[in-house]
């Protein structure tokens, strides 16, 4: 037993011995060991936690596969999208330049909006024309024509307010002239509103047949006489409401009645007068009313009677619808439309009418102002010269 102890006692020994002479490696590789199995067992989990993960990606993948497709579609469509306006972009530039944008002045803005309501009221000036300019351009054409026909005067023979009514009724579509050479046959029969509204339509149709439309004019002409017999006694009324009353009386046939029979003054808005304001550019206007309107408002009211014979006269005489004398005209540094007719002054002083062309004038018996300036008498119906 004693000897089995020592041998043992050196197995114990040399066991503890080898194992403390293997003890500096074993535990350095030990310690190798452990740190290797420790980095062995975070990269382990780590594999464990992505191998848990990728399964809830999947998943998630497949429980919402229409949004990812979608966003990888959207993020696709708006890149090409991107492109596409670029190219349309760079396209249209190269084809189509951009063109430089024009701001109108705040003046041509402000003008602009006065112009629509201005229209039935004032005339709109031509272009570049203010309205003060206009009306001092449009009250010197006035003066200038006042100083050309002092002797102006209504070109229709009458001696009272019923022989005027009636003489500016018949002057529709034809001359004054013509009319001058009508009326003394009919005012000798009729001289008074009971006599016309007494007569016989055949004879007076007779009567009125040179001045063109003479069943319509008789028709007028003895209405309108029954109408001042039993209205108003017998007696043209001085008021234009009552005036446009009577058969074949309108604004014009008013005016002229008004104005050169009453002294109240009036526009007479007839074919010349309308020819002559809108080639002036006094207003753009067609309709009558409103053309009265525009120019009368360019003028003080007491002008408004002078201002129409002025005008009437100056486009009977020179400012002519086909041919106007433009080289003969005393106006022409004040119109716009100047060389829309002749302007040779040579050949212009042929194309003058009436008395500024060595002619007759349209009255049988014209004022003695007109006589005085150089004015010549017309002749009597059916005689020459």
């Amino acid at each position: 037993m004693g000897e089995h102890e020592p041998e043992g006692g050196r197995k114990v020994a040399e066991a503890a011995k080898g194992a403390s002479g293997r003890q500096p490696e074993e535990t350095a590789s030990a310690g190798a060991g452990g740190a290797g199995s420790a980095k062995k067992t975070a990269s382990a989990k780590k594999a464990a936690a992505a191998k848990k993960a990728a399964p809830a990606k999947k998943a998630a993948a497949k429980k919402a596969p229409g949004r990812t497709a979608a966003a990888k579609k959207t993020t696709g469509k708006t890149t090409s999208a991107k492109k596409t306006t670029a190219k349309k972009a760079a396209s249209i530039s190269k084809a189509h330049p951009p063109k430089k944008v024009t701001i109108a002045p705040p003046k041509a803005t402000v003008a602009l909006g006065e112009a629509a309501p201005a229209r039935t009221v004032a005339p709109e000036p031509p272009k570049g024309e203010s309205r003060t300019a206009l009306v001092r351009r449009a009250r010197r054409i006035n003066r200038e024509l006042a100083e050309v026909y002092p002797y102006a005067h209504p070109e229709l023979d009458f001696e009272n307010p019923f022989q005027l009514l009636v003489a500016t009724v018949l002057s529709a579509q034809t001359t004054d002239l013509r009319v001058n050479q009508t009326t003394p046959a009919l005012f000798a029969k009729y001289p008074t509103p009971e006599d016309l509204a007494a007569a016989n339509p055949e004879e007076v149709e007779e009567i009125l047949r040179p001045t063109g439309f003479f069943r319509a004019k008789t028709k007028s002409v003895i209405g309108l006489s029954k109408a001042l017999v039993e209205e108003f006694g017998g007696q043209v009324p001085g008021r234009l409401d009552d005036l446009v009353k009577l058969p074949g009386v309108g604004r014009k046939t008013a005016f002229v009645v008004l104005g050169n029979a009453f002294g109240h003054p009036g526009i007479t808005v007839d074919t010349h007068f309308q020819r002559l304001v809108r080639r002036w550019r006094w207003t753009e206007e067609t309709d009558p009313d409103k053309i009265e309107a525009a120019v009368g408002a360019l003028f003080p009211k007491s002008d408004w009677t002078d201002l129409s014979h002025h005008v009437i006269w100056h486009g009977r005489r020179i400012c002519h619808a086909r041919k106007p004398a433009c080289g003969a005209c005393p106006i022409a540094p004040l119109c716009p439309a100047y060389g829309e007719g002749e302007t040779d002054p040579e050949k212009a002083k042929k194309l003058l009418k009436y008395e500024k062309g060595g002619f007759p004038g349209q009255r049988l018996k014209p004022p003695q102002a007109y006589l005085d300036a150089g004015g010549r008498p017309a002749p009597p119906l059916g005689a020459t010269g």
